[in-house]
């Protein structure tokens, strides 16, 4: 049984050591405290090697619905200069 630092665990997989830590906090990779760092068995690396990099793909145009409803024209608050046309 071979037992990894953060940075170790790090560095194999590609990311940063705050993500590490994001990671044993969030239950996804168990580890132990050992003074300031956390130590880490090599086999508990399994699931995080086989797990999808990256951020997932953007929706594509079109597909997507808008957060808000658009605005019609000619409903907004009545300005100044509108109003000196009339």
């Amino acid at each position: 049984m071979k037992i990894l630092t953060t940075s170790e665990v790090a560095e194999r997989l590609g990311v940063t050591v705050q993500r590490i830590h994001q990671f044993i906090r969030d239950d996804r990779l168990p580890a132990q405290k050992m003074g300031r760092d956390y130590i880490i068995r090599e086999v508990d690396l399994k699931p995080l090697e086989d797990r999808k990099t990256g951020r997932p793909p953007k929706a594509q145009p079109g597909t997507r619905k808008r957060a808000t409803a658009r605005r019609k024209r000619g409903t907004g608050a009545v300005t100044k200069r509108a109003r000196e046309k009339k």
